[in-house]
């Protein structure tokens, strides 16, 4: 009886070195959380009959320390919630290492392959269906402009020309500004804006486009003895007519915030709302979970939002992989929101969660498992000379 006693203690002890020799290595694997083995006795009917391994309970709800990486497309949950994917057989697996990628086919995918699953882009405020995340790397459309916004000082301290507005003459005009539009096809224009002072309270802008003359169109901005603009703010609607083929380009300019203060003349803003196409150039992550697409035209546009799963028991889930789990009856269905919301913790973009093990432990209990296997072994040692001694004597 106490031989196989002592062999199940040893039998049990070695399921237990398993799972701390596991922690150890994993010690540096990203995501990674801690194995126990849970002890439990053997019963013959009412008598103990040695020792077992009943369970391994994963330390899921405990994260990591956090390790910086920089790299944009790194991600760290702090806080409840696992990352989702779907496997190539549909499967959805939940894991803690936010290493994505975009692959060949233009999907978001984790480190193991797998499509990271998302919210598409939102529209009037509502998250689009959650799926695959689909990452458009080809050319993005060029965007017409219809509005400059033009912010200066224009100095009180100009003189009025005494001769008529002629752009060929600059003493005809205190300070002239050029401004970008770009057309349907993405071709960059000019927009010329002479500042001609008409008197003490009013400053007339005149109109020119690309190098053509300038438009029988003006625009009086009139200001306040606190300096700032009294009347109308934007220009009547202008219109650009490109050649090439592109649409013509209507157009406003809103001078909102243009002062006459004395002093220098300065511009602090002068920008078109257009864009000409670009070409796909990366993807990174956002602190609220956005997938963004970058393009060489400086444009940038949300592609989906990463979704994060919840569980009523997180410590229930199956384990798949070292830092992959899978939902099962005992953890509940998975509640599904964004970085932040509800009970998914935020978002820190730029890092990794580092595995949970805690290495002093783990050797205290290497120390404590080798002296219980020393024991057992003197046990069946002893069994095995009483038995000798037994033998002999008969």
């Amino acid at each position: 009886m106490s031989f196989n006693i002592a062999l199940s203690g040893i039998q049990a002890i070695n399921e237990q070195l398993e799972a701390v020799s596991n922690n150890i290595a994993n010690a540096g694997t990203y995501g990674f959380k801690s194995s126990r083995a849970n002890f439990a006795s053997l019963y013959a009917g009412e008598q103990a009959n040695g020792v077992e391994v009943a369970s391994l309970t994963q330390n899921i709800g405990q994260n990591g320390s956090l390790q910086t990486t920089g790299r944009g497309l790194d991600a760290a949950i702090q806080g409840r919630g696992f990352f989702t994917s779907r496997d190539a057989q549909g499967v959805m697996q939940y894991t803690r290492v936010g290493i994505f990628n975009a692959n060949k086919d233009g999907y978001l995918v984790d480190a193991a392959g797998r499509n990271v699953q998302g919210y598409g882009p939102t529209v009037g405020g509502v998250l689009g269906v959650m799926g695959d995340i689909k990452i458009p790397t080809g050319q993005i459309a060029a965007k017409a402009s219809t509005g400059i916004a033009y912010v200066g000082n224009l100095s009180s301290d100009w003189e009025v020309p005494t001769a008529g507005f002629n752009p060929a003459n600059s003493t005809t005009y205190n300070m002239v500004k050029q401004s970008v539009l770009f057309d349907s096809l993405g071709t960059q224009h000019t927009v010329s804006q002479y500042f001609v002072k008409t008197d003490a309270d009013t400053v007339t802008v005149h109109y020119a486009f690309d190098k053509g003359a300038p438009i029988t169109q003006t625009t009086a901005l009139n200001f306040g003895t606190d300096g700032r603009i009294s009347g109308a703010v934007s220009s009547a609607p202008l219109t650009l007519t490109p050649t090439g083929g592109a649409a013509p380009i209507t157009f406003t300019i809103d001078y909102t915030g243009t002062t006459q203060f004395a002093g220098e003349a300065t511009t602090t803003t002068n920008r078109s709302d257009g864009y000409a196409s670009g070409s796909f150039v990366g993807v990174e992550l956002a602190e609220d979970g956005s997938v963004v697409a970058k393009y060489s035209n400086e444009q940038q546009q949300v592609v989906g939002t990463l979704a994060i799963a919840t569980f009523p028991d997180e410590g229930a889930l199956i384990s798949t992989s070292d830092t992959s789990w899978a939902a099962n009856n005992a953890s509940g269905a998975p509640l599904y929101s964004t970085p932040g919301i509800g009970l998914a913790g935020k978002l820190s973009k730029g890092t990794l969660e580092g595995s949970n093990v805690d290495i002093t432990s783990e050797l205290v209990g290497l120390m404590t498992s080798q002296r219980n296997y020393q024991a057992n072994s003197k046990v069946i040692t002893a069994e095995n000379q009483m038995m000798q001694a037994l033998m002999q004597a008969l």
